[in-house]
């Protein structure tokens, strides 16, 4: 997701896609572990996803 979206998005709305993303890397890691790879770039851009969502959440707070 494009980081203009997210800076659309409410606050309570970041931190519910921030847990699910979480889940889905979860998710990810453990089919990875058992042998069921996913796809890599799949993982490495969820955790972009996240690291976006972390960094607009600190905007927020801070005001700007």
């Amino acid at each position: 997701m494009k980081a203009s979206k997210m800076r659309d998005m409410a606050k309570e709305d970041l931190i519910q896609e921030e847990s699910e993303l979480h889940k889905q890397l979860l998710r990810i890691r453990f089919h990875s572990a058992v042998g069921q790879i996913e796809s890599a770039p799949k993982m490495k851009g969820i955790r972009r996803d996240i690291a976006r969502i972390k960094t607009i959440l600190k905007e927020m707070e801070s005001g700007n």
